[in-house]
C-alpha cells in the first residue's frame, strides 16, 4: 500500500511540475513532453485528468494556455511547412 501512495504522490507532483513548466515557458505540450522525457499522451493525461482533481486553480491557468495553443496550431503548422519547403 505504501508504494502505491508514493507513486500517486509522484504523479501529482509530475502533473504540477508539467503545468508550471507550461505556464512559465508559454510552451506547447510537445515541448514539455520532450523536456520531461515522457509522451505527449502522458502530459495530456496528467494535465487534463490528474491536475484538476487536486489543484484546480493551476489547472485553470494551464487550460487557458492549452486552449490558446490549440487556436494557434494551424499557424505554427503552416510556418513549419513553409520552413520545410523553403529549406530554412
Amino acid at each position: 500500500m505504501k508504494e502505491w501512495c508514493a507513486i500517486k504522490e509522484n504523479l501529482e507532483q509530475r502533473a504540477e511540475e508539467l503545468a508550471l513548466y507550461l505556464i512559465e515557458n508559454q510552451t506547447t505540450v510537445r515541448a514539455a513532453a520532450k523536456k520531461f522525457g515522457i509522451s505527449k499522451s502522458t502530459v495530456h493525461k496528467d494535465i487534463s485528468e490528474r491536475l484538476p482533481l487536486y489543484n484546480r486553480p493551476l489547472w485553470l491557468q494551464v487550460k487557458a494556455l492549452l486552449e490558446e495553443n490549440k487556436a494557434q496550431r494551424h499557424i505554427r503548422g503552416g510556418l513549419a511547412t513553409r520552413r520545410k519547403y523553403k529549406g530554412i
